[in-house]
């Protein structure tokens, strides 16, 4: 068994909470539970995959360190992130009789983290939260950083607050249970963190290990979600509510990300492989707007290639697309941003002119539609 790490994040304001990332941390949740808080009960929220085998295992941690423990499964996929389960959940906990002094563990993925967030965020203006990522994407993004939030029909997260959670345990050994899709979802959050981090090294030791991490060797995973979370923190603990212009960073690739997975319906193309997609296209967009090297590109495309991430055959009207990206949050003044590299390890946060945009979704939506010929006219998820 290795030995856990712990990465320790400091906020503006005094927020300070832990990170333990290993193989066997989820060992540890019963004594540092019971040390950050002293009340009665807690709430394991999961998700029907997820909740009969570490959802369990959460709860019967924090009942060996003297909690009243309940345990709520919400259905699994994007559909979860709504208002109306937000409000089940919210009744739930005043049924249960929960006061300030209680909280809430997220067990689970992305969805299971934003979710259980904004609940435990809105329930009586704040009650306090850990969470127990079980999926690659979560260990290395979602559950760093306090965003919550849940979806609209007009866009992805568009009600949501900051809070964040006292307590993030990354046990690897629940990354044994992963399928297919959630490894890709991963993957492609490691792949933009190696991007737009301050050092180079990242992304060139993640290209040389890239074949050793789609073999699910343990070390190099525990070693990529400890670098990928160690700079995630980084960024937080300089702009924990993305005011300062410093987390920007983080949403290389999301900006046609957001708009790939509205137009296709949630849930239809895994979030990993749309920013997979967006990151292609900010590749392209950064030579035209910031004079990037076409190696940057190669450099993108390779790097996804061998991280089982190809370039997904499937299209949408560029107008459609533009539109989504119009109403993101991450707009302003109608204007759209995107997160562009002037190379590796070096990203600057660009107005792009409309015009500039539709020609590169037009020249984008025309390499889709090769692409779909070249699948025998199938797009991405059809039978």
């Amino acid at each position: 068994m290795s030995r856990d790490r712990i990465i320790h994040v400091a906020l503006p304001g005094g927020h300070v909470y832990d990170i333990r990332i290993g193989s066997g941390a989820l060992s540890a949740l019963s004594s540092t539970a019971r040390d950050l808080k002293d009340c009665q009960r807690a709430l394991v929220i999961s998700d029907e995959n997820v909740g009969p085998a570490y959802g369990k295992l959460v709860k019967k941690r924090l009942e060996e360190a003297g909690f009243e423990v309940y345990d709520l499964l919400i259905a699994p996929g994007e559909t979860s992130k709504s208002v109306e389960l937000a409000n089940e959940l919210w009744e739930a906990i005043a049924r249960y009789g929960f006061t300030r002094d209680d909280f809430i563990v997220a067990c689970g993925g992305g969805v299971v983290g934003d979710l259980a967030g904004f609940v435990a965020s809105t329930y009586m203006r704040g009650i306090d939260f850990i969470q127990v990522p079980t999926t690659l994407l979560a260990m290395v993004d979602s559950s760093i950083g306090g965003k919550t939030g849940v979806n609209l029909q007009a866009g992805k997260n568009l009600v949501g607050t900051f809070h964040q959670p006292i307590f993030v345990c990354s046990d690897i050994r629940c990354l044994k249970t992963l399928l297919e899709e959630d490894w890709a979802n991963g993957f492609a959050e490691i792949a933009k963190s190696s991007f737009v981090a301050p050092r180079r090294s990242f992304y060139e030791w993640l290209r040389d290990n890239a074949a050793g991490l789609m073999a699910h060797d343990v070390e190099l995973l525990e070693e990529a979600v400890y670098m990928t979370a160690e700079f995630k923190a980084s960024v937080v603990s300089k702009d924990s509510t993305e005011s300062a212009g410093v987390r920007e960073c983080l949403n290389y690739g999301h900006t046609l990300a957001h708009a790939i997975e509205n137009a296709a319906g949630y849930g239809t193309i895994a979030h990993g492989r749309a920013v997979a997609e967006g990151m292609r296209f900010a590749a392209r967009l950064s030579v035209e707007m910031l004079g990037c090297d076409m190696s940057v590109v190669k450099a993108t495309d390779g790097l996804l290639d061998s991280l089982g991430l190809p370039a997904l055959p499937w299209v949408a009207p560029p107008e459609r697309l533009f539109k989504l990206m119009k109403g993101d949050k991450k707009a302003r003044g109608g204007q759209v941003r995107f997160v562009l590299l002037e190379d590796i390890a070096k990203w600057k946060l660009v107005t792009v002119p409309d015009d500039v945009i539709m020609e590169h979704l037009q020249a984008w939506c025309t390499l889709k539609e090769r692409l779909i010929e070249q699948n025998g006219g199938k797009m991405w998820g059809q039978a």
